[in-house]
Order: structure tokens, then sequence, then C-alpha cells
């Protein structure tokens, strides 16, 4: 509990990346949001990390395999890299229309991060502009991250192509 409001609200950013708001940043902060109840569970969780990743990664397969041939970019990975697939983002040209229409189907996806960096308020000290890193600016107007957990299903990750396809599909008829 602290006294003062305006020092709390500047430590509850301080500890969350300097955020107040969920993407939001108006200064450099930290990730110290890691509670005692939180390091228990962490505790019981960290031996099953490998097999959680091995489970992302076969559904990642899982997501390339069934997203061939859709209008929309799949993550690669690199010779001799390993990818835990923590997210499973794609590349998509309307990413909120999908997002939308997935959404009306009952499928929740994210958008990590929607705000580049040189744009947060955090870093505006830097002097940079909308325009000075393009790839990064476009990129967060085009991805979107779909279920990813390290016990989906073969099914589920089949009900959200099936509906991926059909609605990217449906834009490419529109177009």
């Amino acid at each position: 509990m602290c006294n003062d409001p305006k020092l709390a609200r500047h430590l509850q950013m301080l500890r969350d990346h300097g955020s107040v708001k969920k993407y939001e940043h108006s200064f450099p902060g930290f990730n110290l949001r890691m509670e005692g109840l939180q390091g228990g569970f962490l505790a019981v969780k960290l031996p099953h990390l490998d097999h959680g990743n091995d489970n992302r990664r076969a559904a990642a397969q899982i997501y390339n395999q069934l997203l061939q041939g859709a209008d929309l970019v799949t993550p690669s990975v690199l010779p001799g890299v390993t990818h835990v697939y923590h997210l499973y983002v794609v590349q998509v040209a309307d990413r909120d229309a999908l997002k939308q229409q997935l959404g009306e189907r009952g499928i929740e996806t994210g958008l990590h991060y929607p705000v580049p960096l040189h744009l947060q308020k955090a870093y505006e000290h830097l002097g940079h502009k909308a325009g000075d890193f393009p790839v990064a600016e476009s990129l967060s107007t085009r991805i979107l991250s779909l279920p990813m957990f390290p016990t989906i299903t073969r099914e589920q990750i089949e009900y959200v192509c099936s509906a991926v396809t059909e609605l990217s599909e449906c834009a490419i008829q529109r177009a």
C-alpha cells in the first residue's frame, strides 16, 4: 500500500513495462509482475516445459500443413533454430476483418504487438517518427496470433484453419 497515488501509479507502470494500458508504454519499465503464488505454480509447471514446447511445435506443424494455400504468411524457422511457438503469428492483408470474423465463430485471436516500439511514447525521446521503420509498421497492421497453447488439439486447429481458409477465400472472391 502506498500513501501517494501518483507514486503508486508510477510504480505500477514501472513493473509493467511503463504501461497503464495494454500495448501503450509511457516510459521504459520492467516485467516484474510475478507474485509468490505464481512462483509456486511455476515450480510445479516448470518440469513440464519441454513437453509443452514439443506439443506447441507439433501444433505449429499442423497449422503450417493445413494453412498451405491460404492467403496469409505462416511463421518460418531458420535452419539450425528451434522455435517454441509461444505464439503462432500469421501475416494477413486484412487482419482486423479476419480477427473480427474469427471472433464471431468463437475463435479468440491476439494482436502481438499492434504498436511498433519506435512509435511508443516510452521511446519518443529517440526522435523516430512514422515511416522510419516501414517493415515494423507494416507488420504491426498485418500480424495476428492464432490460438496456441500446449494442450491445443488437432480438432481445434482444424476448426481454426477451416475458418481461416474459408474467410480468406471469401476475401479473395470479394476483391
